[in-house]
């Protein structure tokens, strides 16, 4: 029997095109609308990283890499509409505020992919390899993000008055240990995972029909 791959069908390729395309719409409308993130209190949750998580189950690795970077552009325009960690960052560099927005996103998104792409291997019921692919974008979008503010910004200390828009670290690694210690990222965590697991796992079941 050959192993060589089988090609995509033309129908195939216009599921993937087409899904592709909606899904980076959904993220362009979630970044610049309230249904990007979901706010409790005092805590601002993104939601983004979940359209991310939906092309990583359901059209691979490279896909999930793709709109990991229209999630980091997007993030990335923010930072001259209104951000207030954003445009302090962009006002000291934009080609590194460039990296820690969008480098970090891609990789999230890469990584996903291969997280689920291993996982599925091991899943023959598809069941748990959702969830470890929720559970890792979130995670990984996370871990990039904090590690690449921190390399590309370390030295940053910020004035009295970004301080306070900051809600009062006044060093960008006062900052990313706060985020990381605080009760944002946990919550975030848990709820991109469940949900992105969820609702990709849906997805990827109609997407099978259809082809």
């Amino acid at each position: 029997m050959s192993t060589r791959t089988t090609p995509k069908s033309g129908r195939e390729k216009t599921v993937l095109l087409v899904e592709t395309a909606m899904l980076t719409a959904i993220i362009v409308i979630m970044a610049f609308t309230p249904l990007g993130y979901l706010r409790i209190g005092g805590l601002e949750l993104t939601l983004i990283m979940i359209p991310v998580l939906i092309g990583a189950v359901t059209q691979g690795p490279a896909v999930a890499a793709f709109l990991g970077g229209v999630f980091g552009v997007t993030s990335f325009i923010q930072c001259f509409m209104g951000s207030p960690l954003g445009a302090i960052l962009a006002g000291i560099s934009i080609p590194r505020t460039f990296i820690v927005c969008v480098v970090s996103r891609i990789l999230a998104g890469l990584l996903c992919g291969l997280v689920f792409k291993a996982a599925a291997k091991h899943d023959q019921k598809r069941g748990w390899s959702y969830f470890a692919a929720g559970f890792s974008g979130s995670l990984f979008n996370t871990i990039f993000f904090l590690g690449l503010l921190a390399l590309c910004f370390w030295t940053v200390q910020f004035s009295p008055e970004q301080a306070t828009a900051l809600g009062g670290a006044d060093t960008v690694l006062k900052t990313v240990i706060g985020i990381a210690l605080g009760v944002n990222a946990p919550i975030e965590l848990v709820v991109c995972t469940l949900l992105g697991s969820a609702i990709g796992k849906g997805v990827a079941l109609a997407v099978q029909k259809l082809r």
